[in-house]
């Protein structure tokens, strides 16, 4: 059974990401699916292993996009709510359950706002979903009340993107041939907000989490679907991530000069047939 609406309003702290995620950004997302769900089935491994939820563990699925790792939960516990802001990745991850006769619920949802029932869960997991809070220490101390008192938090979030050379390599190309972009904002809601470990303790702590863990992990991730390994890896490099939203904004000169140089960097990794980059995450527990 699903629940929740089938539209979310842009509104709130996190206006300006749920804008951005019922777009087209979010209708990429749901198209490249399984691409990206096996490009990242090494952290949803690594979610699982940290959650090891047990059967009849309330399970919260935080940013679930399309539902992988809401599907594998629920199958360790029996049940589990998966929510996102993404309209387009939401409606796929109910398709998805509706086939696959699934137990997990989903729910097109702000978590840091969602009025949920209080201790109403015993895990709250996310791959790559809680780095996107405007406010993070109002919205992680909101979820903090919805765990039962000695609940857990199992976390995967993207280290600097100077280790992940996933993003680095095909970025680090592109920007000799483009206008000099605006520097990030450290701590900025993106994919590496909580790229600082200490930051991110620091947020968990005054948010009322205790036994706070923060521990590195890396996995080798293959970026090529079916077909010619470097074409497919860099098609979804220019649909998906922070240089598909950079070569948006180009004309059409410097952004074909950009390609080409990004085309040529990925065929440099080309292994066992496949495009293949590191990634690096920290693995983060705690406990309410």
């Amino acid at each position: 059974m699903s629940v929740s609406p089938q539209t979310i309003a842009a509104t709130g702290p996190n206006a300006e990401q749920i804008d951005y995620w019922n777009g087209d950004a979010g209708d990429k997302w749901a198209q490249n699916r399984d691409r990206l769900d096996a490009m990242l089935q090494p952290f949803s491994e690594a979610v699982l292993r940290l959650a090891s939820a047990k059967p009849g563990e309330r399970v919260l699925d935080i940013g679930c996009g399309c539902g992988a790792t809401t599907f594998e939960l629920a199958a360790q516990a029996g049940s589990a709510l998966g929510v996102d802001i993404s309209a387009p990745m939401v409606a796929r991850a109910r398709e998805r359950a509706a086939a696959l006769k699934s137990p997990a619920e989903f729910a097109l949802a702000d978590a840091a706002t969602h009025p949920f029932a209080p201790a109403s869960f015993d895990i709250l997991a996310s791959r790559f979903g809680i780095m996107f809070f405007l406010e993070p220490v109002p919205a992680f101390a909101h979820l903090r009340q919805a765990l039962a008192p000695g609940g857990r938090i199992a976390f995967v979030c993207w280290r600097p993107l100077k280790e992940n050379a996933w993003v680095s390599v095909p970025l680090f190309a592109a920007l000799p041939h483009l206008p000099a972009p605006e520097p990030a904002t450290p701590g900025a809601p993106g994919p590496f907000a909580f790229d600082d470990p200490e930051r991110f303790r620091r947020v968990l702590t005054e948010a009322g989490f205790g036994s706070i863990a923060i521990e590195p992990h890396d996995a080798l991730l293959s970026m090529s679907g079916e077909g010619d390994p470097v074409e497919t890896a860099l098609r979804q490099t220019l649909e998906i991530g922070p240089l598909a939203r950079l070569l948006k904004e180009q004309e059409e000169a410097p952004r074909r000069r950009a390609v080409d140089a990004v085309r040529e960097a990925l065929a440099r990794h080309v292994k066992d047939g496949k495009v293949r980059l590191g990634g690096a995450v920290w693995l983060v527990t705690a406990r309410a």
